[in-house]
């Protein structure tokens, strides 16, 4: 136990005030790393088909791309399905048939490939359709999986062949489309040679205001 609670209060405030000047580092290096990487995977041929894939937007694109690393590696869809953790797990016992959420696979690409279920089905009629459907017969959870899965297949499909997205879901055209204008390319890239020496990041409180997109406060207009 601290001696006096005055000298308890002041290792408290020490100890969030390191804590809080590291979280502010770690997200300015983030920053300047995802800025460092992200122009080089725009220009990607692979990257931009995905981009046109319901539910897929830029940061799902980088993770599902980088993730995936070679689609070719995987025979057959049902391969691709199971590595993305996109099919239950047998739980077999006394002779009975159970299911249950499997473990087995890259717990990024389940991750990327739910968040993209559940834009799509926000975004798009006719997945939503489709995902209403399914809704009435089985849970929730299950139905989002089903849309995630047709989504995973179009990825495979478009990465695997090189082709672009049909515009179809379940072979139904899609009425709205993302607009001619996107997906918009970066900025011009950060060489990475120039990261490798620390950059200097300044007080926490200015990580804190580059990270926000905020002016220094003397840069700032005075009432």
């Amino acid at each position: 136990m601290c001696p006096t609670s005055r000298s308890c209060r002041r290792s408290t405030k020490l100890q969030a005030r390191l804590h809080t000047a590291q979280a502010e580092l770690l997200a300015a290096q983030v920053q300047e790393l995802e800025h460092a990487v992200q122009g080089a995977l725009l220009e990607d041929a692979a990257v931009q088909r995905l981009l046109w894939i319901p539910g897929i937007g830029r940061l799902l694109a980088f993770t599902i791309y980088l993730e995936i690393d070679d689609a070719r590696r995987f025979p057959t869809v049902k391969h691709f399905w199971s590595y993305c953790r996109l099919v239950p797990g047998a739980a077999d016992s006394g002779g009975k048939q159970r299911h249950k959420a499997s473990r087995d696979g890259n717990r990024y690409l389940k991750l990327a490939f739910s968040h993209a279920a559940i834009r799509a089905v926000q975004y798009f009629p006719e997945v939503r359709a489709w995902f209403q459907r399914w809704k009435r017969r089985k849970p929730v959870r299950v139905a989002r999986a089903l849309v995630a899965k047709e989504l995973a297949q179009a990825v495979y499909v478009v990465l695997r062949e090189g082709v672009d997205f049909n515009q179809q879901f379940k072979g139904t055209p899609l009425t709205k489309r993302k607009q001619a204008s996107w997906p918009r390319r970066a900025s011009p890239a950060v060489s990475l040679g120039a990261l490798r020496s620390p950059p200097r990041l300044g007080s926490p409180a200015a990580c804190r205001n580059r990270y926000l997109g905020r002016a220094p406060r003397s840069a700032r207009a005075s009432p």
